[in-house]
């Protein structure tokens, strides 16, 4: 039938984007190396070993401190350093103090507000988001153990002869177990790049990493462009710039802004929950490697209901989504939305249910074209509507005794059904094909002079277009409505990591 039809996708349209967007990611999760904890039900990675840590850091063990720092805490915020990297790339038009001033205003980490100061290192972060995500779970769960992996193999690359102070860099070993590296000139920052495979004396081969090595036959450690951070910061509008950052070998711990930093306090890659006197708690993080896709979510449940909410992006296409839904005894409501900047595709839904039956809206937009649908289900029956801004509509109802759907398209054919009669006019007039009627009542009731057989009046006379806008309502006030609704959930009206 037409209108269970339109009711269908309407309430489905929201979830097959955000399936399509996070589905894979919650299965392609990475569950190796995983056991469980200490009786709370919940599943925790087992500590990597010294060979393995030293493998995962290889590629920036010989950045300049500050530089790791920035990229051990921005590694919790996998899907953050996804985010920001194709945010820059969106925005390739801002420099200087214009771009500091955009990135301030990012809802991101401090750290990956950081890293946009090194876009080679953030876009290399962002295409090996297997590396990034394992390197911020080593990082969160094994902060020592990293940053003693850090220098064992500096020390293996002042042994192997491969480091050593230049025009770029300078390199001091406080001591056998310290070794650290600064910029030579504290104004300019170099990103050294180097072959792991080859620089510490030793082939490291780094899972989930790849960056292309230095040209055959060039120098061990080779150095990109100098990043003059000084000038970025004249401005003194970012308090999270190159210089908040540091490493301290002593403690084992990232520093900023003079205080021991770890990162995202929620990150663990996994699923965890926790039980108390309050409620039920439970957040997951998931990526795959396959797709780039990362996702994660939690949900909160107590004596007043429950709460759920969820975000997934995907690299690839980049794709956003995000949604939440709430419920308690006295019904459920539940928001999403989806955009894709590339495309200029986006979609946001609101739907609702209680006891006395279920709504929504839905809006959906790509190329110009915008097309706006509701619905509600009650124990009188369903109705539905949509309309789209090149001038196609349609509505829909049904109860225990008929049913009535009518529709026009762009170019303004008009089509009707009822009761199990279908009806056409393309311009010559109506059409019909009915059991019950003849070819003359099939026209009167399409040219008829009552409100309903015109077809569209029902839209401002249903009781469920009401339930949208408020009284008096034309039906379609759910637009706001959904916006307010989508954002609730999402955090704010920003596209967000």
């Amino acid at each position: 039938m037409i209108t269970t039809n339109i009711q269908k996708l309407l309430s489905v349209l929201l979830s097959i984007v955000l399936f399509i967007g996070s589905s894979q990611t919650v299965h392609g999760q990475q569950t190796a190396n995983m056991a469980p904890d200490n009786g709370g039900g919940s599943m925790a990675p087992a500590p990597m070993g010294p060979a393995d840590l030293q493998a995962l850091v290889a590629p920036i063990a010989l950045y300049p401190d500050a530089l790791v720092a920035q990229i051990l805490s921005g590694a919790t915020f996998p899907d953050q350093i996804a985010f920001a990297s194709d945010w820059l790339q969106q925005n390739k038009n801002l420099t200087g103090g214009a771009l500091m001033q955009a990135v301030d205003k990012l809802n991101v980490d401090p750290s990956v507000k950081a890293l946009t100061q090194f876009p080679s290192v953030l876009d290399n972060m962002a295409k090996n988001l297997g590396w990034t995500s394992a390197m911020g779970e080593a990082y969160h769960l094994q902060t020592a153990d990293v940053m003693t992996a850090v220098q064992t193999l500096r020390a293996k690359a002042l042994a192997a002869g491969n480091l050593q102070s230049s025009s770029q860099m300078k390199v001091v070993q406080q001591s056998p177990q310290t070794i650290v590296i600064q910029p030579t000139n504290p104004q300019v920052v170099y990103v050294p790049v180097y072959n792991p495979t080859v620089v510490y004396g030793y082939a490291y081969v780094t899972p989930y990493y790849y960056t292309p090595p230095p040209p055959a036959g060039s120098v061990l450690l080779a150095f990109g462009a100098g990043i003059a951070i000084g000038a970025m910061m004249s401005n003194s509008c970012c308090g999270w710039g190159y210089s908040y950052w540091n490493c301290n070998w002593h403690s084992t711990t990232v520093i900023y802004r003079g205080g021991a930093y770890y990162g995202n306090p929620a990150w663990r890659g996994g699923y965890y929950g926790t039980n108390g006197p309050g409620g039920v708690s439970h957040y997951g993080a998931a990526y795959n490697p396959s797709t780039g896709a990362i996702a994660r979510g939690g949900s909160v449940s107590n004596g007043y209901g429950t709460a759920r909410a969820g975000q997934a992006y995907n690299p690839s296409t980049g794709t956003v989504a995000r949604g939440g839904s709430v419920s308690n005894g006295y019904g459920s409501a539940g928001a999403a939305q989806a955009y894709n900047p590339r495309t200029g595709a986006s979609a946001s839904t609101v739907q609702g249910s209680n006891a006395n039956g279920n709504w929504g809206a839905s809006t959906a937009s790509r190329n110009g074209n915008t097309a706006y649908g509701q619905h509600q289900s009650d124990a009188y029956g369903t109705t539905g509507s949509v309309t789209t801004s090149n001038g196609g509509r349609a509505y829909g109802a049904s109860g225990a005794n008929n049913s009535v759907a009518v529709g026009q398209s762009a170019n303004g054919n008009k089509y009707a059904s009822a009761n199990g009669n279908t009806y056409s006019n393309t311009g010559s007039g109506w059409n019909g094909n009915s059991n019950n009627t003849s070819r003359s009542s099939s026209a009167q009731w399409g040219q008829g002079s009552s409100a309903s057989a015109r077809g569209w009046s029902g839209q401002e006379k249903t009781s469920g277009s009401s339930a949208f806008g408020g009284g008096g309502s034309n039906g379609w006030g759910a637009r706001s409505e959904s916006a307010r609704g989508s954002s609730s959930f999402g955090g704010g009206g920003g596209r967000r990591r």
